[in-house]
């Protein structure tokens, strides 16, 4: 992939171009609008990451003639905290998706593969189930949202991350009769604890430092269409209360204000956790549990799915070829019995990860076995003996990075340390 990266804070740039490339992905940096134009005008691009404020003509113009005059890509705006209603307006305006600063670089790409995704047009009709999954295992699961999408219904999407839990969320937005409203996508554990709140229901003028004018937040960006939480789990008790008010009553306030707004919005929701196993702990409410429980279906894991590996695998690498992206035409018969005999702890965004690196680094035309570096395989404990506290500490690590897809924030939090003692254990181990 090739990604534009329009920032004038030069540091942010350069650290952000700097993972992205360890994805392998290639990066242009441009300092303002102007500068940016004038590359898009010029080359060739697969997504933008677009900061809101800048000086000279800002995100908002840019977007705007990328949206009208300029080539048709997926766009990541960028924003500080005080800019987040105008962001959501950016996302009506045409941007793919937005982040508030600061934020860990692993998330704009999670975010810039998601939008890159979204903007492909799919080779098979959304009337018909292949989409989500081939699988004769999830026959029941495409019949029960099939069932649900007519219905305005609140539907809980449970399931290992990975999965494809916003991809059915996205199916049962497309096949329901919000189709043609906004859907809106909000990553509660990715959201600082102290900015969900305004996030979700929008604050007032003055409701706290730095809040300079009113701003709406998702629930009204998301009105006449989907709103979808994703990793509601991980949303705060106190916040729990308030977003089971809104769901119940439809309506919402502002932060800092006085006024009620009715808000029109479906709701889906999902998680990764037992939210039975955390209502019986305390940590999430019983009465939200059932409120967004009313239709639960379960995506099921990718090694559940045998069928969908050799499928998604195809579809991964057809997509790059449509789009001119690499001179691979195929996978070998053996590259997909090594593909299939593979467990896929981090279900089908592992798999779509592992196409695009086996396609950057492949030296023929069709993919072979070599071209895949397995993770199972290749991060192995050498020369350790077995049952010592350094090799099950490894181990450890290792299993929860491939859980939370290698995102250092979510798997420090679910092994019980913080960030920096993670890269600290990861750096003396020698893992990368």
């Amino acid at each position: 992939m090739h990604i534009l990266i329009v920032d004038d804070e030069e540091n942010l740039r350069k650290t952000l171009a700097q993972y992205l490339s360890l994805e392998g992905w290639a990066v242009t940096q441009a300092s303002n609008g102007l500068s940016a134009k004038k590359h898009l005008e010029e080359h060739t691009f697969n997504a933008v990451a677009l900061d809101l404020r800048m000086p000279g003509m800002d995100g908002l113009e840019l977007l705007d003639w990328i949206s009208n005059e300029g080539p048709s890509l997926p766009v990541v705006m960028m924003s500080a905290f005080g800019d987040v209603g105008d962001a959501v307006n950016a996302m009506k305006a045409g941007a793919s998706d937005y982040l508030v600063k600061p934020f860990d670089p692993e998330e704009l790409i999670i975010r810039i593969k998601n939008a890159a995704r979204t903007a492909q047009p799919d080779k098979i009709s959304v009337d018909e189930p292949a989409p989500i999954s081939l699988d004769p295992t999830m026959k029941p699961v495409i019949t029960l949202l099939n069932k649900a999408a007519p219905s305005d219904a609140t539907i809980l999407v449970t399931g290992e991350s990975g999965t494809g839990k916003e991809v059915a969320a996205r199916y049962i937005h497309r096949k329901s009769e919000r189709s043609e409203g906004p859907f809106v996508a909000v990553n509660l554990g990715g959201l600082p604890e102290g900015l969900i709140e305004s996030e979700l229901f929008g604050y007032e003028k003055g409701a706290f430092t730095g809040a300079d004018s009113r701003r709406i937040g998702y629930f009204e960006a998301a009105n006449g269409g989907t709103l979808f939480l994703d990793e509601i789990g991980e949303l705060p008790s106190a916040l729990q209360v308030k977003l089971l008010r809104s769901l119940q009553d439809k309506k919402i306030q502002r932060l800092g204000g006085t006024g009620i707004i009715p808000v029109n919005v479906r709701i889906i929701a999902a998680t990764n956790r037992n939210l039975v196993e955390a209502v019986s702990q305390g940590t999430f409410r019983e009465d939200l549990f059932y409120r967004i429980n009313v239709i639960n279906a379960i995506m099921l894991p990718l090694r559940e799915r045998p069928a969908d590996i050799i499928y998604l695998a195809k579809l991964f690498l057809d997509r790059l070829v449509e789009n001119g992206r690499t001179r691979v035409s195929g996978l070998s018969e053996s590259a997909l019995a090594a593909l299939a005999g593979y467990n896929f702890p981090g279900n089908v965004r592992e798999l779509e990860n592992m196409i695009e690196r086996a396609v950057i680094l492949a030296d023929t035309a069709i993919l072979q076995p070599r071209d895949f570096t397995l993770p199972g395989k290749l991060q192995q404990v050498p020369d350790l003996p077995a049952g010592t506290l350094k090799q099950m500490e490894i181990r450890m690590i290792q299993d929860a990075l491939l859980r939370n897809e290698g995102h250092r924030e979510k798997t420090a939090r679910e092994l019980g340390i913080t960030r920096k003692t993670l890269l600290n254990k990861m750096n003396s181990y020698g893992m990368t």
